[in-house]
């Protein structure tokens, strides 16, 4: 079963981020689309997700998970030591959803670079 995250493709931070998903997703459990593109649009009207939400989408199982928990799933398929994050999942989610709120909010703020890392060939056949 693939997975797909829908992420900010116009936020270097959140292009980082799926990066760093990319190298830990040994399984390759994951498929990437923007949020502002054609297939990441119809994916939001297809599962009825707000296009106006501010936050990463795990569409996983047919279920849509945001903010802190979408964050977590996703920790819990990487490899190593990063599915240990997963035990956050028993914090309630509006307490988890603060943190993540900041984080979202400053994300133009803590990722200085401008430039994207170009994809290899691998990687771009997980993008939709």
């Amino acid at each position: 079963m693939v997975n797909i995250i829908l992420f900010d493709g116009e936020c270097h931070f959140c292009d980082r981020s799926v990066q760093f998903i990319i190298k830990r997703d040994l399984r390759k459990q994951f498929k990437f689309a923007s949020i502002q593109g054609e297939k990441g649009q119809q994916l939001l009207q297809q599962h009825r997700v707000a296009k106006t939400l501010d936050s990463i989408v795990l569409i996983e199982g047919g279920k849509i998970y945001t903010k802190s928990s979408a964050v977590l799933r996703i920790c819990k398929q990487l490899n190593r030591h990063w599915k240990l994050l997963y035990v956050f999942i028993i914090v309630p989610s509006p307490i988890r959803n603060l943190v993540y709120d900041l984080v979202a909010k400053n994300r133009h703020k803590l990722n200085k670079s401008n430039q994207c890392r170009i994809p290899t060939k691998d990687d771009l056949e997980r993008f939709l």
